[in-house]
Parts: C-alpha cells; structure tokens; sequence
C-alpha cells in the first residue's frame, strides 16, 4: 500500500539545505520514491502552521520508505537537512 512521507520544515541555514536539496531527488529513485510536493509557501486554509516548507514524498509501501531513510545514500545527505533546518517529518499509510 502506498506510503507517504510528509515533512514540515523551518530552514534556518539556506546554503547548507541547497546542498541537501542538490543532493536529494536521485536518492529517491532506487526505493521507488516520488517527490509529489515541495511547496515553500502552502496556502494556510485552516488552524495555525509556524513551519515554511512541506515536502510530500510517495513510496510504495511503509518498508520502502524506511530503507531510503536508512540508506547509505540517504544517511550521506540528511546531516546538511538536520543541521539546516527544523522538522516534522511523518510516515503514513495511504488508502488500498
């Protein structure tokens, strides 16, 4: 069943989150992942959000998206993500 992964962010390091950017789309491909949404200015059409970004990345299934997190490839880039912003970042399960 799909899997997403939906990410809030705030960026406080520009430069060092560029590189992470650069860096990130060709990760993805190997675990099936498609970037659906990178949006930094989402229209707020209900409640309070205090972060900037959101990422909407698809998977095919909740174990696919845990092994791109866990890859080597991943892991390589994720200290520029980690250093260069704030996040929420959340796994969830599509509908069958």
């Amino acid at each position: 069943m799909t899997a997403y992964i939906v990410a809030q962010l705030t960026i406080h390091d520009r430069e060092r989150y560029a590189r992470y950017a650069a860096a990130f789309l060709p990760t993805l491909k190997p675990f099936g992942g498609r970037l659906l949404a990178a949006d930094e200015a989402p229209e707020l059409m209900e409640g309070a959000w205090d972060h900037e970004k959101l990422n909407v990345i698809a998977f095919p299934d909740k174990a696919a998206a845990r092994a791109w997190a866990a890859s080597a490839a991943y892991q390589a880039i994720a200290p520029d993500r980690l250093a260069a912003s704030d996040a929420v970042v959340l796994l969830v399960e599509g509908f069958g």
